[in-house]
């Protein structure tokens, strides 16, 4: 079984601060163009005044996240999705952590398109790791799945990929007194979410870490719950902490975490947790919502 994977589309660049808020700006104020050369006075760099590989590296993120789609047109023509349509209206410039939340989902339940992002936070186990366990861990993936290309032939890329991961979650502390340019901006907004943290600085060694629960709006726990789990209106307590792309493996979550978060929705009325004897599920009380109606119901929490 032979499955699409895309490695290091990124140019090696991780998503900086304001580059998101930027590229829907001009997608949507270009008509979906913003990426296309009009002439060579009127480049997608000159546009966004950024280079030309920061330019290739902002397209795909913008489709990595799910904030932009392109239409099989053999052109660059891109369009802002609902998701990014109901982000832009409410959070433009991608400040509230439930945006972040969102867009790390995104991304992280991509396989397709993000691929090593899917197999850090889905299926790479270690809760301590170097990147050599995580290039050894994905190729054995890679070979399993029935990938044709030789797997040692993406090590450059699978290297690219883990650095592009640490650099977008670990918290750097640049020199604030210093102004910089969106080039040289070495901020990434995800950093906000913790979800990785330096293990031992000598051994290159980095850890996943469990986020603060009460960083979590019920309403975007509750979106994640009903897109992961695509109409299911009981869902077992265990698949929701171990299965690929349940919120348990996406944000890093233990079982008390996980408790946790689920109790603040059931305070809002979403769900039940039901705990009896051999059965430990969450009952949806309302499956019919869908996704986006969760984000807009966060965003009208959050301004209430």
């Amino acid at each position: 079984m032979n499955s699409k994977m895309k490695f290091r589309a990124h140019e090696t660049f991780f998503i900086r601060k304001g580059w998101l808020s930027k590229g829907m700006k001009y997608v949507k104020n270009t008509n979906g163009e913003v990426f296309i050369s009009k002439n060579k006075n009127e480049t997608p760099s000159d546009v966004l005044g950024l280079g030309s590989n920061m330019v290739k590296a902002l397209r795909y993120w913008l489709l990595a996240t799910g904030l932009t789609e392109e239409k099989n047109s053999g052109k660059h023509i891109q369009l802002l999705t609902p998701l990014g349509q109901l982000i832009f209206k409410h959070d433009k410039y991608i400040e509230e952590t439930g945006t972040l939340q969102t867009i790390h989902y995104k991304l992280a339940s991509n396989r397709e398109f993000v691929t090593s992002w899917y197999y850090f936070f889905n299926q790479f186990s270690y809760s301590e790791f170097t990147v050599d366990d995580f290039i050894l861990d994905i190729q054995k993936w890679i070979k399993e799945i029935g990938d044709e290309q030789d797997s040692s032939k993406k090590i450059r890329a699978l290297t690219d990929d883990f650095n592009c991961i640490i650099n977008s979650y670990l918290h750097k502390n640049p020199d604030k007194t210093e102004e910089k340019s969106p080039e040289n901006n070495i901020d990434c907004p995800l950093a906000e979410l913790k979800l990785i943290g330096v293990g031992d600085k000598k051994k290159k060694t980095f850890r996943k870490l469990i986020p603060s629960v009460k960083n979590f709006n019920p309403w975007i726990t509750l979106a994640i719950l009903l897109d992961s789990n695509q109409g299911k209106t009981q869902i077992q307590l265990n698949a929701l902490l171990n299965d690929l792309y349940s919120i348990g493996k996406i944000f890093n979550l233990d079982s008390i975490s996980l408790i946790e978060l689920l109790r603040e929705v059931e305070k809002i009325g979403e769900l039940k947790i039901i705990r009896t004897a051999g059965l430990d599920v969450i009952q949806i009380t309302n499956p019919n919502q869908t996704f986006l109606q969760c984000i807009e119901k966060y965003y009208q929490s959050i301004q209430n």
